[in-house]
């Protein structure tokens, strides 16, 4: 029997990811489903497993902060639309590291991973070759959009991706913000739709409403003690980061 954990905040990525492991040929109990940092650390704190799947991006934080709050020996898979957590994974035991939207093919490699490992010999220094052995494969591979397509009364017209200095949600709609200050209106629903098909090098979540484009980047200034305020060129209003992103924004916009 191999016991798994789900760490997962969104429904539709859990339910896929239910469906490949169901059509996995072996014995397997989802011991349980979490969508919080803190529900992950409680239930960690009191319980094992064999596996874990882990989204990173969760409703109230970063899965890392999990892995720094409780000690965890068995492999993790992460399953995430960000690729800049890549290092951070390997250090948190990650065995693989699966891009939404990741195939059937890709979760497969990534589960015959975990059946390598778990057949060899716990040995420390032998769980460290082969992570370095990892690292050292194409493990990443992604394309990225390079347009948007705007639907109007009068027809659909193109919007280039390199063109947007930021997304925005607003009342259950998406819009995205050009260098000459318009903003279209799109067809996505939600913004976390959009940032699996950007980008994390060029884009970055600074909320959950607002999803900013770094070339455009102007000027950062505090706003206050954990938040920060953002100038995009050709925009005249300020944005500004959530307290939970502030820490994980000033990171990515040195880089």
């Amino acid at each position: 029997m191999i016991r798994l954990l789900i760490i997962e905040d969104e429904i539709p990525a859990r339910k896929k990811l239910k469906r490949f492991i169901a059509e996995l040929d072996a014995t397997i109990q989802i011991t349980a489903e979490i969508d919080t940092v803190k529900s992950a650390i409680d239930f960690l704190r009191n319980n094992q497993v064999d596996l874990i799947f882990s989204d990173i991006e969760l409703l109230d934080g970063n899965a890392f902060e999990i892995y720094h709050q409780v000690s965890v020996s068995c492999p993790i898979i992460f399953t995430t639309a960000y690729d800049q957590f890549l290092m951070d994974a390997f250090d948190s035991n990650g065995i693989a590291y699966l891009l939404k939207p990741f195939s059937k093919d890709r979760f497969q490699k990534a589960w015959d991973k975990f059946l390598l490992f778990r057949n060899q010999e716990s040995d420390e220094n032998r769980w460290m070759a082969n992570i370095k052995t990892l690292l050292n494969q194409n493990i990443v591979e992604k394309s990225y959009k390079k347009r948007f397509s705007i639907n109007t009364q009068q027809g659909i017209y193109f919007l280039d991706t390199e063109n947007i200095i930021f997304f925005a949600a607003h009342e259950g709609v998406i819009f995205a913000y050009d260098t000459t200050g318009k903003h279209h209106l799109l067809t996505e629903s939600t913004l976390k739709a959009i940032e699996e098909h950007l980008n994390p090098s060029d884009f970055f979540r600074i909320n959950r409403s607002e999803l900013v484009n770094k070339p455009y980047i102007e000027k950062i200034e505090r706003y206050s003690k954990n938040t920060l305020a953002i100038k995009l060129k050709g925009y005249k209003n300020h944005l500004k980061t959530s307290q939970s992103n502030t820490a994980a924004f000033r990171e990515w916009v040195e880089r």
